[in-house]
């Protein structure tokens, strides 16, 4: 369905960005990866879904918390696979604490990649879309933007602020082919997510997967994570000519967390 599109994933070295890197490379969409991580695995990933699916994958290492490495991502997007028609702003990073022992330096960390990169990222993408006529930002934000848990105040503020400027985006772009969303999952067993469980079944003195069953039950009433493969779809989704007038939305893949 995508054979031709070229897409940006950031943060896509792993957890959810891999996932929704692997979708689209599924439908055809050529993809440049963007993150941290052992260089061996990277390559390992980027080889094989550019053998797996026939489509070209690059990586581009850029630090997504300096606007002038982001800027130079979109180019070398550009010069890789030739456009951005997809952009999907995922990069993330997590810190707990109560607001009065929160760190400033992690605060900031969480504000720069969380919620500004994705302002970068989009000011550079989007006069390359508006151009070609056509383009899809899908936004990777969270339940947190929705609805606020104790002790993630950078978090809920960043997603809180990502939603918002996936409104603004929606609407400065309506009518242009160009389509822009955010993606609100609930629990989602990955890198990011997996400290909090540690922490948790070492609070209630239970073995790892006794504590994901606590989280879980505590806000998602599904009482099952969501899957990044499961994610990935919804981005396609949101691709598809079905989600033309799809634009502006929250869209919640929870298991029921915020239909409470």
């Amino acid at each position: 369905m995508l054979k031709g599109k070229n897409a940006l994933v950031t943060g896509s070295t792993s957890g959810i960005g891999l996932g929704i890197a692997r979708a689209l490379a599924e439908q055809g969409c050529n993809v440049m990866l963007n993150g941290f991580g052992d260089t061996g695995e990277i390559e390992r990933n980027r080889s094989l879904l550019a053998a797996e699916h026939g489509v070209t994958v690059a990586y581009c290492g850029a630090d997504m918390t300096r606007p002038e490495e982001i800027a130079g991502l979109v180019a070398a997007t550009v010069k890789e696979l030739g456009s951005v028609d997809i952009l999907v702003n995922n990069a993330g990073i997590q810190h707990t604490a109560p607001v009065e022992d929160f760190p400033p330096e992690r605060w900031d960390a969480i504000i720069a990649i969380n919620l500004s990169a994705a302002f970068h990222t989009t000011r550079h993408a989007l006069p390359l879309m508006r151009k070609n006529g056509w383009g899809r930002i899908i936004n990777t934000a969270s339940v947190h933007g929705l609805v606020a848990s104790v002790n993630k105040a950078a978090y809920v503020t960043a997603k809180h602020g990502l939603i918002g400027f996936t409104k603004v985006v929606a609407l400065e772009t309506a009518g242009t082919g160009i389509t822009c969303n955010a993606i609100c999952p609930g629990w989602v067993r990955t890198e990011l997510v997996e400290p909090q469980i540690v922490a948790r079944a070492e609070a209630l003195g239970v073995d790892i997967e006794e504590g994901g069953r606590n989280m879980l039950a505590e806000k998602q009433p599904s009482r099952q994570f969501v899957t990044v493969e499961q994610l990935g779809e919804v981005a396609v989704f949101l691709c598809s000519p079905a989600a033309n007038q799809i634009t502006g939305v929250a869209l919640p893949v929870d298991g029921g967390w915020t239909a409470q």
